[in-house]
């Protein structure tokens, strides 16, 4: 290898570069893995000849770097000259979002609760029939655990039908006193309809400690809704039954709409129902190893796309999941 040749021809390639690309082809043609004097350095055999080749190597790193350096300070001068912003002029504005009405309405939920001293609980959305119907008090015959009403995976594991699972899994986890809300996705085998789809939101409460009576719901239920619709609503409860709380009642706050007069809101009966509560069958602690001698406990669930289509008049639920801007932008 000719070093001097070799040289001459790095430190005019240097010099004709124009551009950082240029410059940088360069370094390769001249320094690369596989450049000649790369190649020339892996053969050398004795300490003159080395010690030449690697000062050699030292100057064409210095030429181009300096090369480099002063063609990085003009291509920058040129943009500062030819790219210029007129900082005086008004930005793009980018429109912000917000959050889906669901999501509103569960940290809604979440809050009243957490005031309450509650604990929010997420659950699995895929369980066992063991937590989903027989925790629950469900018989082999019932009609959720039929493969017409719930999406089963396999014959043992579910796609959960209410968030109640979790509230099992919690009972077993800890001692009373419990104090939960549980909230998230649901799914049942439902053809969509204007008040019906595969997958719904729900939320579920669940109390048990000592000495806790049917008033400690209704006086729970009676704050919450009132904290939802409004502190002039009234409410009411009506018996009713569910195969896991006993006894069971409905809770119905006056329409916020017509405020108890009659509307199509509330079917012109004045007053909305709002889901379903009642006092925690004992079966169920016996299950999860409480003692319902000692303990007792309440527990409610409603949807969250009822408690939206409520409060908002939507006439179909489909509209949330539709995902058109035209109704999500009113809220």
């Amino acid at each position: 290898m000719d070093a001097q040749a070799l040289e001459n021809a790095a430190l005019a390639a240097a010099a004709a570069a124009t551009t950082t690309d240029e410059i940088e082809h360069v370094r390769v043609e001249f320094l690369g893995r596989k450049s000649e004097l790369k190649l020339a350095l892996r053969e050398v055999r004795d300490r003159e000849t080395g010690m030449a080749l690697n000062a050699l190597r030292e100057r064409l790193e210095a030429t181009i770097d300096a090369r480099e350096a002063e063609l990085e300070r003009t291509e920058l001068d040129r943009r500062l000259r030819e790219e210029r912003v007129d900082v005086t002029m008004p930005g793009t504005s980018v429109q912000r979002g917000h959050l889906h009405l669901i999501t509103q309405i569960r940290r809604e939920f979440e809050d009243i609760f957490l005031g309450m001293g509650y604990t929010v609980i997420d659950g699995r959305e895929v369980e066992t029939t063991r937590y989903n119907f027989d925790a629950l008090n469900f018989p082999p015959g019932h009609p959720a655990r039929s493969h017409l009403a719930s999406l089963f995976l396999d014959d043992e594991t579910v796609l959960r039908t209410e968030t109640s699972p979790s509230q099992i899994r919690v009972m077993e986890a800890q001692q009373p006193p419990v104090y939960i809300v549980s909230l998230g996705r649901c799914y049942r085998r439902d053809t969509p309809d204007a008040t019906h789809t595969p997958m719904f939101h729900q939320v579920e409460g669940l109390v048990v400690d000592e000495g806790i009576t049917l008033s400690d719901l209704l006086g729970t239920l009676d704050f919450f809704m009132r904290a939802l619709f409004g502190t002039e609503r009234r409410t009411e409860f009506r018996t009713h039954y569910f195969p896991f709380t006993e006894p069971s009642v409905e809770p119905y706050v006056s329409c916020h709409v017509c405020d108890g007069a009659g509307c199509p809101v509330c079917r012109h009966s004045g007053w909305i129902e709002l889901g379903g509560s009642g006092m925690v069958d004992p079966t169920l602690f016996e299950f999860v190893g409480y003692d319902p001698e000692r303990y007792s406990g309440f527990a409610f669930g409603l949807g969250l796309e009822r408690i939206a289509m409520l409060r908002h008049e939507l006439p179909d639920l489909r509209e949330l999941w539709r995902n058109d801007l035209r109704v999500s932008r009113q809220f």
